[in-house]
């Protein structure tokens, strides 16, 4: 099986050990040769395996007319097919054709420009499955310069799919080692810095439309019912100094990720039981959870109608003037409800009797005016908090007795004190802590601290336990409790959004692209989640990430065949699909497209 080496200026052959293969096959007394690129990998115990990355086809050899097998060439120029018949330039005996015969110079093939194809080509597939290129036409134009602004969104959005970062990494590192360019039929100006942001001023004006029109979408594709709505806030932080202007919604506030030190925003965000997303909002970083949600009911209701939908909430988001606006309004709900609330029920649910809603799960059923009350009792939870509780209350008895043998002042060992606070958390609550005088040195007689059994006791009765509130029509308790587990699908999405999508830090300063750059965030992560619903029904194990992440291995590459004429083919090709990406396009109904046609130059090399 003959093999000729790349040519030594191929960027691909100096990133791997890249070779052409010939394979000679005898069919009907005919001899056909078949070339491919083919990489060498090493694998343990120092073996050599070699895997086919490209597959070119038969060049053809010295045959009758009638066996010879054509390509259609482009030319750049006038983008006009030509007909042509391709032999290796080792072939001495040329048979007379009604096209022209074109030799290859088989030691100076050369294969350039590697680029990630496959996840790019995903993301456009599920932007079709969207309908997004119909939505988008008709409300974004052309620029100035004659760019598609729908080409420079689909690639925002591709990028924060697949490799999310800043706007200055896609214009500098990414869009030039993506295939995006050969996906759209777009020039380098889609990824233009200016175009970048000049694009998300744009954007906004079309959101509740965009929304609208996702439901839609959403109905066809999964036969979506959106008579269970999930509502939960989440923040994401900015790394800038505090603005000047009291109308930017960038302030200090509680911060769900940590970073106190940092300014940030509160989304709200609305999804359905299988985590596709029906819209959000945007709040200042200071806003209070319980202010939110009366405003998105009625947002929620004007745009898809009031029906008799449920809301599902984490405690912490209603307040009673909003329970009882949804009482009124017939909306029903089904919310969590703060563990200070069991000190006024804990008498009236003793003598309520336990169900059984699962193996290790009972609840207690306690009606109330218009609504109900649901104690629930988790046996893994119950384990899995006292684990939480004996490790740091462990930790902060033994830094107390540390600091009790420490020879410090009285600041000092408050400011210790603040640390172990911290660190303990609410365990602080469950001891008694008594700190010496303003002039009294630090002994162990004056510095103390001894266990409350009291408080451990009550604290031991609430581990694992939790009260959801609901009005509800009459069903079964288990029923209920299984209901308000879906709350962890709007949990998932802001993780994903976050860890998988990068929303957070956000580095733009102006307000109308910090909205921006939230809104290509949620598309991407509509893409993200219509993946994962697409996987569920053969595929339930994989996440969208890894998804993408194996698609990311298909390449394209230039394939530049040189010619004894002095002029150069190329052959644009997408690398062979690993059998693990060919087993995921059979799980979702995905065809590859054919490969791009070659395209022959004159004289010289073609354009980067």
């Amino acid at each position: 099986m003959p093999t000729y080496p790349l040519c030594k200026g191929s960027a691909a052959s100096q990133n791997a050990d890249m070779f052409l293969r010939v394979r000679n096959r005898n069919k009907n007394g005919k001899r056909h040769r078949y070339w491919s690129i083919v990489e060498n990998r090493r694998v343990c115990g120092g073996r050599v395996v070699q895997r086919q990355v490209l597959h070119l086809g038969e060049l053809n050899d010295t045959q009758r007319a009638g066996w010879v097998r054509a390509i259609e060439a482009l030319e750049p120029a006038t983008e006009r097919a030509q007909q042509l018949a391709l032999f290796p330039d080792d072939v001495q005996s040329l048979p007379t054709l009604d096209y022209p015969i074109v030799q290859i110079r088989l030691d100076r093939i050369q294969l350039r420009r590697p680029r990630q194809w496959g996840a790019c080509w995903l993301t456009c597939q599920l932007w079709d499955m969207l309908g997004l290129d119909g939505f988008w036409n008709e409300r974004l134009g052309l620029s100035r310069k004659g760019t598609h602004w729908l080409h420079v969104l689909k690639t925002l959005v591709a990028y924060r799919l697949i490799d999310p970062g800043s706007e200055f990494r896609l214009h500098r590192q990414w869009f030039e080692r993506s295939a995006m360019a050969d996906l759209l039929g777009a020039s380098a100006g889609v990824a233009g810095k200016n175009t970048l942001y000049r694009c998300l001023d744009r954007l906004l004006e079309h959101r509740q439309a965009l929304f609208s029109h996702l439901t839609q979408r959403w109905r066809t594709l999964f036969h979506t019912h959106y008579d269970v709505l999930l509502y939960d806030l989440t923040s994401t932080y900015f790394e800038c100094d505090p603005p000047e202007r009291c109308d930017d919604k960038r302030r200090f506030g509680y911060s769900r990720d940590h970073r106190p030190d940092c300014v940030q925003v509160v989304i709200g965000l609305v999804v359905t039981p299988e985590g596709l997303p029906l819209g959000y909002e945007i709040y200042p970083g200071n806003t209070n959870d319980a202010t939110t949600l009366r405003g998105f009911l009625d947002r929620i209701e004007a745009q898809y109608g009031r029906v008799n939908r449920v809301w599902l909430m984490d405690r912490g988001i209603p307040t009673e003037e909003t329970l009882a606006y949804m009482r009124s309004q017939g909306t029903f709900y089904l919310v969590g409800t703060p563990k200070g609330r069991l000190n006024k029920l804990e008498q009236s649910l003793l003598q309520q009797p336990w169900h059984q809603a699962r193996e290790q799960v009972r609840v207690k059923w306690l009606p109330s005016e218009g609504e109900f009350y649901l104690y629930v009792e988790s046996a893994a939870r119950v384990t899995k908090e006292r684990a939480m509780r004996r490790r740091r209350l462990k930790r902060l008895l033994h830094r107390l007795a540390q600091l009790q043998r420490m020879k410090q002042s009285r600041d000092a060992l408050l400011m210790r004190l603040g640390e172990a606070r911290r660190q303990a958390g609410r365990t602080w609550s469950l001891v008694d802590i008594h700190v010496p005088g303003k002039n009294q040195p630090v002994t162990p007689e004056t510095f103390t601290f001894s266990l409350s059994r009291a408080k451990l006791r009550r604290w031991r009765r609430r581990e694992g336990r939790y009260l959801l509130r609901s009005n509800l029509p009459q069903d079964e308790p288990g029923a209920v409790w299984e209901k308000y587990l879906l709350l962890t699908q709007v949990e998932q999405a802001f993780k994903e959004l976050k860890n998988d999508l990068s929303i957070r830090p956000i580095h733009h300063q102006c307000q109308l692209r910090i909205e921006a750059h939230i809104f290509v965030s949620f598309l991407a992560y509509c893409l993200f989640t219509t993946l994962r619903n697409l996987l569920r029904p053969s595929a339930t194990g994989l996440t969208s990430r890894s998804v993408i992440d194996t698609f990311s291995q298909m390449q394209m590459i230039d394939v530049h065949l040189p010619t004894t004429d002095g002029r150069v083919i190329l052959l644009q090709r997408y690398t062979e699909p690993e059998p693990e990406v060919q087993l995921l396009l059979d799980r979702l109904n995905l065809r590859l497209p054919n490969q791009p046609p070659p395209r022959i130059y004159d004289k010289g090399a073609p354009p980067m």
